[in-house]
């Protein structure tokens, strides 16, 4: 119930991914980066900028390069079973998540104990325990946890008169009615607190307000310097004295009643890698200055990073009468910032790898398919082509085309759209583009040549899983005006004909690579003189956040205007008004319309009908 209740949470505070914003997509940035190299949320934000500025780009552009690199959140199927294994192993904790770092972020600004809790709820729907989701630094449990091990655990292991009956009631009446509400007297340890609860989103704030005593100033030093992992000290020259804070004990892991270590001691403990550091620091101590380093130290079998900042007190000649300072543990911080150091190199590595798969992707694509500037002559046929690659960085697309005369003295029309992008969908797209030419020597019926393409999709995925494609072919019949075409899962041709366009009825036909032995049917319309036909791939007309039937009437719209403006010259015009690029994906636009000719008198009424059907 408990993993349930905290995937329903990350769930709520999930962002609609597809109109993320610059400044959601620098927020989920700056979440992995703090999850990965496990730092705060500030110093995550920091190295983001840095990065934004050493490679020359904005900040959102970066943003969007390290959530390709980093975003590995599990979907939400998975969130029961990781948050289940936190009873059987101390280390797993919930994975850092961007739709949980504001709310996280807010609680390491805050002093004390507070903590972000969904409710966990039995088969009934009533409250029985609360989770923690997010954590301040200064909350902990009896048994020693603190801030983030406490995530994914239920209150009750701990707390348990927390969610004793009548609290939880309370508890349900904040979340039931927005209210806030005060608990308490609870003690915790030595200590009573009064625990404040607020509905926050799907969960509750919680916040425990420390009643007074006569220790609750030490209490507030000492938690001061626990938190930021910082002690003090002195040492007087003068009588030998040296006196330590508590945390500078804690930092050293070293029993109080034991006292300061000696200097024998700490030489032994010292990494000598920082004996240079050591013995620039002490220059500089002799000369009145005050010192600030970071030194490493071996505690308990692991390497600790120990900042120093050192003054004295200086007698009339300059001679050190007291020696003041504080020692602050930056061993997490200084491993975040080595994690941080990897991960601009993994993007690094991966930003040039993708340079070069795009490149040579992109050189493959122009090899294979070459667009050409003007229209192609062909039997009683003009076609024009126009390639539009995705304006958003992402690697070359599948989309091809196919315009040929075959020896019947037909024409071959096709365009086709392989799913995926980079180097696999260019190859995959070059296989089946010269497949078409090789078996359009053999046969030019669109259906059967789709069928074709589909044993041979099928083939393809055996060796390169996933590979499927879309395609329509079209043959055209000058002597008749007949086009007849088929298609494979791709969007309908677009015919205009006395200045109105429309979209033809689909025949049947399943995407290639999906269905082996897949049949496919034949369609046949008359295509006559001053028709306009648009053969293209679906990044024409879909785009995001508008629906397939708006994209669709915004090309239709721009076929008429074009046909319109310019009459006799229809296909330059066209395919110079579609030119804006889809941001996701790439397009391939063929147009074509049918040369004035000699034709049989039964293709006349045909032609003669079409028009008036078409004008009434």
């Amino acid at each position: 119930m408990g993993s349930q209740a905290y995937a329903q949470a990350l769930s709520a505070l999930r962002p609609d991914e597809s109109s993320a914003s610059a400044p959601m997509r620098v927020e989920r940035a700056v979440g992995l980066l703090a999850g990965r190299a496990r730092c705060r949320l500030t110093e995550a934000h920091r190295h983001l900028l840095r990065m934004a500025d050493a490679q020359r780009c904005d900040v959102a552009e970066m943003a969007g390069r390290v959530i390709q690199l980093l975003d590995t959140v599990q979907e939400q199927t998975d969130l029961p079973e990781m948050i289940a294994t936190l009873g059987r192993s101390e280390d797993l904790r919930p994975r850092t998540t961007p739709w949980l770092t504001t709310v996280q972020g807010v609680l390491d600004a805050l002093h004390g104990m507070s903590g972000y809790f969904v409710p966990e709820r039995d088969d009934d729907g009533r409250l029985i325990d609360l989770v923690w989701a997010a954590a301040s630094p200064g909350a902990f449990t009896p048994d020693g946890r603190h801030g983030s091990q406490l995530l994914g655990m239920p209150v009750s292991r701990h707390y348990p008169r927390l969610t004793a009956a009548e609290r939880c009631e309370a508890y349900q009446r904040v979340l039931d009615t927005g209210e806030p509400a005060a608990l308490g007297p609870l003690r915790v340890g030595d200590n009573e607190y009064t625990v404040r609860a607020r509905p926050l989103g799907p969960g509750l704030l919680l916040a425990w307000d420390r009643r007074d005593n006569p220790g609750r100033e030490r209490d507030r030093l000492d938690g001061m310097e626990e938190l930021g992992k910082l002690g003090w000290g002195e040492w007087d020259l003068v009588s030998g004295e040296i006196y330590w804070s508590p945390q500078i004990y804690r930092i050293y892991e070293r029993e109080p009643s034991l006292g300061p270590i000696s200097q024998e001691e700490a030489e032994l403990i010292a990494v000598a890698d920082d004996q240079p550091l050591r013995f620039a620091a002490l220059d500089a101590f002799r000369c009145a200055e005050r010192v600030d380093l970071i030194t490493r130290v071996r505690i308990g079998g692991r390497v600790k990073h120990l900042r120093t900042v050192a003054d004295a007190v200086r007698d009339a000649d300059g001679r050190p009468l007291r020696l003041y300072g504080i020692v602050q543990d930056v061993t997490d911080q200084q491993a975040g910032a080595e994690r941080l150091a990897e991960v601009e190199h993994q993007l690094d590595e991966q930003r040039r790898t993708l340079a070069a798969e795009h490149e040579f992707a992109a050189l493959l694509q122009r090899i294979i398919l070459p667009i050409p500037e003007e229209p192609i002559e062909l039997p009683g046929l003009k076609a024009a082509v126009r390639y539009l690659p995705a304006a958003g960085d992402v690697a070359v697309g599948g989309d091809w085309y196919h315009a040929a005369a075959l020896r019947d003295g037909s024409v071959l029309l096709a365009v086709g759209d392989v799913a995926g992008h980079g180097t696999p969908a260019a190859t995959t797209m070059a296989q089946l583009r010269h497949a078409l030419r090789a078996l359009s020597v053999i046969t030019g019926d669109p259906a059967a040549l789709l069928g074709h393409l589909n044993r041979l999709t099928c083939e393809l995925e055996l060796q390169t899983p996933e590979v499927t494609s879309t395609a329509v072919i079209a043959r055209y019949d000058p002597a008749r005006r007949e086009l007849v075409w088929a298609q494979a899962g791709h969007p309908p041709p677009m015919l205009n004909r006395a200045g109105r366009t429309r979209t033809l009825s689909r025949p049947q036909g399943h995407i290639l690579g999906v269905v082996d032995g897949a049949t496919y049917t034949n369609a046949v319309t008359c295509f006559l003189p001053g028709d306009v036909l648009l053969l293209y791939t679906d990044g024409l007309v879909e785009h995001r956040g508008k629906s397939l039937d708006t994209g669709l009437d915004a090309v239709m719209a721009t076929v008429d205007e074009a046909v319109r403006a310019a009459p006799l010259r229809p296909l330059a015009e066209l395919v110079a008004r579609l030119r804006r690029a889809n941001p996701d994906d790439d397009t391939c636009i063929l147009a074509a319309r049918p040369l004035p000719g000699p034709s049989s008198p039964e293709v006349g009424r045909i032609g003669q009908l079409a028009r008036g059907t078409a004008t009434g």
